[in-house]
């Protein structure tokens, strides 16, 4: 299920909407290492909670396409690339496109509700948890369509990211529960046999 053979070409071909996801925030953070105009980009693009208190809603989703650091952007870029294929292929290219794009911004509306408002964060990792939920759900609600050993490996991901979440420093909790959480419940909205 999360293990790819494809080549580099059939990989882009079959997973378009993962590889726009992935293409589009190397471009963001590339810019974002030029001291320029396009600097700027952390700047009005980073989730601060006082901002968006104060009107600047856009910061609910433009946190999931910035990354702070190399490894940052590598994590969340490299578990994208694992965990979204088989999601797009169940979805269909716009639908993940748009469940990765709601799981995101529910993430952030989380982190905005349950963090102080001094609170400042980046990062996909909310979208990927969605994908994750996503995936938990159909473990637990539509079993019949996968293999005992997919189900295993499904717990098994997902307790370890859970787990990380809380040994990791610097990690936006709230966002990766609330993106899990997100996954889950927009699961069978997004469902399709």
């Amino acid at each position: 299920m999360f293990i790819r053979t494809e080549s580099f070409q059939q990989y882009v071909r079959c997973f378009p909407a993962v590889t726009s996801y992935i293409f589009f925030m190397m471009i963001v953070f590339v810019l974002t290492l030029f001291p320029s105009s396009l600097g700027n980009i952390i700047h009005y693009g980073t989730g601060v909670n006082l901002y968006i208190a104060d009107g600047q809603w856009w910061r609910l989703l433009t946190p999931t396409f910035l990354h702070y650091s190399f490894t940052h952007i590598l994590f969340n870029g490299f578990s994208l690339a694992i965990f979204g294929p088989a999601l797009e292929k169940i979805l269909g290219s716009i639908k993940f496109a748009l469940f990765f794009l709601l799981t995101g911004i529910i993430a952030n509306i989380a982190t905005f509700f349950l963090t102080p408002l001094t609170f400042i964060h980046t990062g996909a990792s909310g979208a990927i948890f969605g994908i994750l939920g996503f995936f938990l759900y159909m473990a637990r609600f539509r079993k019949h369509h996968l293999s005992k050993n997919e189900i295993h490996t499904i717990y098994t991901l997902t307790g370890i990211a859970v787990i990380m979440t809380f040994i990791q420093p610097n990690i936006n909790i709230v966002a990766h529960i609330g993106g899990l959480l997100a996954g889950v419940i927009l699961a069978p909205l997004f469902w399709r046999k």
